[in-house]
């Protein structure tokens, strides 16, 4: 059985892929998949290091707003077209999968058009533009959410919930302690900007050193390229400041390690956050993420920061609150669990079974 999975730009819509593979490759020994992305996104490091082979696709943005680049994307996303006809002529699918992102549209487009399904898996609590543009083209469309299941055709949406990737659930404190360099006495707390990293949360985490001396040790993905000269000061003045650019295998030993994280408002991290049961404080991008955390943080569940109005102070002051008040921990992780659904090996087998009908 061949599978293409596709998405990209961010390791958003790549995550719930990979755990879908790894649940297929464990059901159907014969599974092939092949991962098409975008050309410049970070999804390529992630995709190769858990052996899925890999190729991009040109496709324009899909904009809701006039743009001169929306001339220059109506022409990337012909592009993308004939690309997707030689990778599926090539390649010969059973089938598509895809969790959102932009480069999915032309090869979904193309899958339909050579009657190969395609299904469609809805992680956000807002439905993205390419989602909404492949969910009628779509055999299955899964949702993480049960509130999205009413904006979808009755016929081929089912409530999931989100897949998390088996090697998460491996890591080991250990191993992370002894990687990274840190220290065994203190608390971890773990800082992401997601696949691309965050100028943003880059500034806030420094600004928010001072406040932590003593408290904490920080390892701090900063994304690649957006390491900074800020970044390099820090990391000479703050030995307890552990900045690294991107973490790809290690990364299940540093979640399994992190007392706290702090991340952006991507569902998949959330999903992985609240399977972990690790205490977090979401710094969301304006947006659909917004969406994904109010709700949660309005039952407690998660602590928030507005990235335009919040500064290192109100950060470091989130991160000793939570590492001082164990009730607030444990009531944080205990309410975050009960909002999501991880989506479970059976049932992910049985929309592959739906899909070969």
């Amino acid at each position: 059985m061949k599978i293409i999975l596709s998405g990209g730009g961010t390791l958003g819509p790549v995550t719930p892929l990979i755990a879908f593979s790894q649940i297929i490759a464990e059901h159907q020994k014969d599974a092939e998949f092949l991962f098409v992305g975008t050309h410049n996104g970070p999804e390529l490091d992630l995709v190769e290091s858990v052996g899925i082979k890999f190729e991009s696709i040109s496709a324009g943005k899909l904009r809701r707003y006039f743009s001169i680049l929306n001339i220059a994307d109506i022409f990337r996303s012909i592009a993308g077209l004939f690309q997707a006809v030689k990778i599926i002529w090539r390649f010969k699918p059973d089938m598509c999968i895809t969790a959102g992102g932009y480069n999915s549209v032309p090869l979904h487009i193309i899958a339909w058009f050579f009657g190969i399904p395609c299904w469609v898996h809805q992680q956000d609590v807002k439905i993205g533009l390419a989602n909404r543009i492949m969910a009628p083209l779509a055999k299955v469309v899964t949702v993480a959410l049960e509130a999205n299941v009413l904006k979808f055709p009755k016929k081929k949406v089912i409530h999931l919930g989100n897949p998390v990737r088996k090697g998460i659930y491996d890591g080991n404190r250990d191993m992370a302690l002894q990687a990274f360099g840190l220290d065994k006495q203190l608390p971890l707390v773990l800082v992401t900007g997601g696949g691309t990293g965050s100028a943003k949360i880059n500034e806030l985490i420094v600004q928010a050193l001072p406040h932590l001396q003593g408290v904490c040790q920080i390892l701090h993905l900063t994304g690649k390229g957006k390491w900074g000269k800020f970044v390099d000061n820090a990391q000479k003045v703050f030995p307890f400041y552990h900045p690294v650019e991107f973490l790809s295998g290690d990364m299940k030993h540093a979640l399994a390690a992190a007392d706290v994280i702090v991340a952006r408002g991507g569902f998949g991290t959330l999903t992985e956050i609240a399977a972990l049961q690790k205490p977090s404080i979401i710094v969301p991008l304006p947006g659909h993420q917004v969406s994904n955390v109010v709700n949660l943080y309005e039952q407690g569940a998660v602590e928030m920061l507005d990235q335009e109005l919040s500064d290192g102070n109100q950060l470091g002051g989130k991160i000793r609150e939570i590492l001082t008040i164990p009730e607030k921990r444990m009531g944080m992780t205990q309410r975050l669990v009960k909002h999501f659904r991880i989506a479970q090996d059976e049932e992910v087998m049985q929309v592959v079974q739906r899909l070969q009908k």
